[in-house]
């Protein structure tokens, strides 16, 4: 399941900053920390490498956030997300994180889990439901089953409440789409896109004031799109997915995995900010 993050939303720096470093000095002095060919294969088992490729679906709500829209670029724009948000640069930088982070026990752990006949077949789904295209669709479809389940099968929505909170037990999304939406329109707001300079401290406020409507919206979008990514897996499945996700080692996989890639995904807004100024007129939000 890897990150649960709607693809229509965009994801406070000392938040996101603080887990990573955190996570960095808990790999106590004599942990030994995973290989890097291992991280590479990791990547692909686990399916977190297509997560990271998926972040630059999420570009096309960049131009929304400025009042604008993908055709004021034309054919500039996607050339722009092509090289702003390029899949070899971005898996890079996770491998890069990762190398002094990850400690191998727990990436053998979480290896093991996902190179299991079910853990294949979850990643294949959650693969297909980074990468769809189709946002609207997954969307109608998991409402539907998600609905369904409320008045069918009660174990059904539990199970995939269980399933949020084991990924996200520490609420990390919350505070990643907030950071990452302020980095972005501060970015933005430098670079000049804006005809008007953004106060931080105000855009926090307005952010702190809006966050359990913020924390709603994306808990009910996680439950929608969990409903349709794992709509051909029965109970007894997700079940035994919950109990391998509360794992201590897969928690430390999860949150690491997270952090990464919120930190990358913002660090790429800041500088799909930055091509933005040369391609729009600047405009006032």
């Amino acid at each position: 399941m890897r990150s649960f993050h709607p693809a229509a939303s965009i994801r406070h720096a000392c938040a996101v900053f603080a887990v990573v470093l955190c996570l960095v000095l808990a790999v106590a002095p004599g942990a030994r920390a995973a290989d890097r060919d291992d991280l590479a294969a990791f990547l692909e088992v686990t399916g977190f490498g297509v997560a990271l490729d998926s972040i630059a679906l999420s570009a096309e709500d960049a131009p929304a956030m400025l009042d604008l829209s993908t055709s004021d670029f034309g054919k500039a724009w996607s050339r722009a997300v092509a090289e702003v948000f390029d899949s070899a640069a971005m898996r890079e930088t996770a491998l890069d994180i990762l190398a002094q982070t990850l400690r191998q026990p727990a990436l053998d752990h979480a290896v093991a889990f996902y190179a299991s006949p079910l853990g294949e077949r979850l990643v294949a789904a959650e693969n297909d439901a980074h990468m769809m295209a189709d946002d609207a669709e997954k969307r109608t479809v998991g409402a539907a089953l998600f609905a369904r389940a409320v008045e069918e099968d009660p174990a059904r929505v539990q199970i995939l409440k269980d399933l949020i909170a084991a990924v996200d037990g520490r609420g990390m999304a919350v505070r990643a789409a907030q950071e990452i939406r302020v980095r972005f329109l501060m970015a933005a707001s430098h670079a000049g896109v804006l005809d008007q300079r953004m106060d931080e401290a105000a855009l926090r406020a307005m952010m702190a004031d809006a966050e359990d409507e913020l924390r709603q919206r994306l808990r009910r979008a996680t439950l929608v799109g969990a409903a349709y990514t794992y709509r051909d897996f029965p109970n007894d499945e997700m079940r035994v997915y919950v109990h391998a996700l509360e794992d201590p080692r897969m928690q430390e996989v999860y949150e690491l995995m997270q952090a990464v890639h919120y930190e990358i995904t913002a660090e790429r807004f800041e500088a799909l900010a930055l091509r933005m100024a040369d391609l729009a007129p600047s405009r006032d939000l």
